[in-house]
């Protein structure tokens, strides 16, 4: 038997190194493409959690609007009405007292109001009559 010559070998060697080469580059190239798209659907996933989460924010954020509208007109609804109403009959009563001279005492014990309330009565309805001033 003879033995193959060198230049034989060599290439017979390249060869095989090439199919190697290829074979290891397949299965990574293979393995790369299964790690990709691993990654996208878990990109995706992560994409339809985010737009689901956006999604409920937005809602939650047209129910806070809708609440912040509603007691908006709720606040303003009862301020109309309360412009507009006379006073009670206890004010009524103690104004016409004020005005025939009632003392703060007199308005205090007959009409329930306080001392601060009387007085600012006696002065807004009472007899006016002027004050005199001291000139020192």
């Amino acid at each position: 038997m003879t033995l193959p010559s060198t230049d034989f070998l060599l290439i017979a060697g390249r060869a095989v190194f090439l199919v190697f080469s290829f074979v290891v580059a397949a299965i990574s190239f293979t393995a790369w493409r299964r790690a990709t798209r691993r990654q996208t659907e878990e990109v995706l996933s992560q994409s339809q959690l985010v737009l689901q989460r956006l999604a409920e924010l937005e809602a939650r954020l047209d129910a806070t609007k809708l609440a912040i509208t509603q007691l908006g007109e709720r606040l303003d609804r009862p301020a109309a009405p309360a412009l507009s109403q006379s006073p009670s009959p206890g004010y009524q009563i103690a104004i016409r007292l004020a005005r025939g001279g009632a003392s703060r005492e007199e308005l205090m014990s007959g009409c329930g109001l306080t001392l601060a309330e009387a007085e600012l009565v006696r002065r807004l309805h009472g007899p006016h009559t002027p004050e005199l001033r001291q000139v020192s």
